[in-house]
């Protein structure tokens, strides 16, 4: 199993499960649940931050937040 700052550029993944204590609640609001399909669209200069695609919604996040989130390849 993957952590979501594992992925590369152009990569998609379903969110399998998180760390909700390390998780901020509005990225939970904004859909990043388990059996979402999320993408990394581009990470930044020196790996942080990432920009991502979760269903509909684009945002940044930082890399130690996404280390928190796990993924499995679509």
């Amino acid at each position: 199993m993957l952590s979501l700052d594992m992925l590369t550029n152009g990569q998609s993944a379903l969110i399998e499960h998180f760390d909700t204590e390390e998780l901020p609640l509005k990225l939970i609001e904004m859909g990043c649940l388990p059996g979402s399909t999320i993408s990394l669209i581009q990470k930044a200069p020196f790996n942080d931050p990432l920009y991502i695609k979760i269903d509909d919604s684009f945002l940044a996040i930082r890399k130690e937040t996404a280390k928190h989130i796990f993924v499995k390849l679509t």
